[in-house]
């Protein structure tokens, strides 16, 4: 029976850190629909580093994962705590000033904040996210802002398709 545990005992040890490090430090997440295209396609594998209540992290333009009613779905950070977010003729304005957007070329139709919530700037813990593929995307503007709370973690790295392997 020693000899049994004795040789076992190295692949609790295994099994017990994969579980600890999913559950605390990263974990995969499969992208799942066309929301993200061009940059993230249907069935690409992501490793995403969780984060903590609070970590204040998240910075704009961040892919992160959100748990929105039992389903992940992966959007990009567009509007942060504190800030007026509009856009006008396919361009990005926080606080009435222009910011470069370097990831998509699909349009953006106009809107602004008090299109979405009753606020003239984005509340203390939450996020406005938008997905990369624009005219089809479900975000901020059809389910609203975003919690901190719900924010998994963030995307940052690939490890499928192997030819798109690597940080993201």
């Amino acid at each position: 029976m020693k000899k049994i545990i004795k040789e076992l005992y190295p692949y609790v040890i295994i099994v017990v850190v994969v579980i600890l490090v999913r559950t605390f430090i990263i974990t995969p997440v499969i992208v799942s629909g066309s929301s993200m295209k061009p940059n993230f396609n249907d069935g690409e594998l992501l490793l995403v580093r969780k984060i903590k209540y609070n970590e204040k992290t998240i910075k704009r333009f961040d892919v992160v994962v959100i748990k929105k009613d039992k389903e992940e779905i992966i959007k990009r950070v567009i509007g942060l705590p504190g800030e007026h977010i509009s856009y006008k003729n396919n361009k990005l304005y926080v606080n009435d000033k222009l910011v470069q957007e370097n990831y998509t070329h699909l349009n953006t139709k106009d809107f602004n904040l008090e299109e979405i919530c009753t606020c003239s700037s984005i509340p203390e813990g939450k996020y406005l996210v938008l997905g990369d593929n624009r005219p089809i995307s479900k975000d901020s503007r059809s389910i609203g802002l975003i919690e901190e709370k719900d924010i998994v973690g963030k995307s940052v790295f690939r490890l499928w398709p192997i030819t798109k392997i690597g940080t993201v």
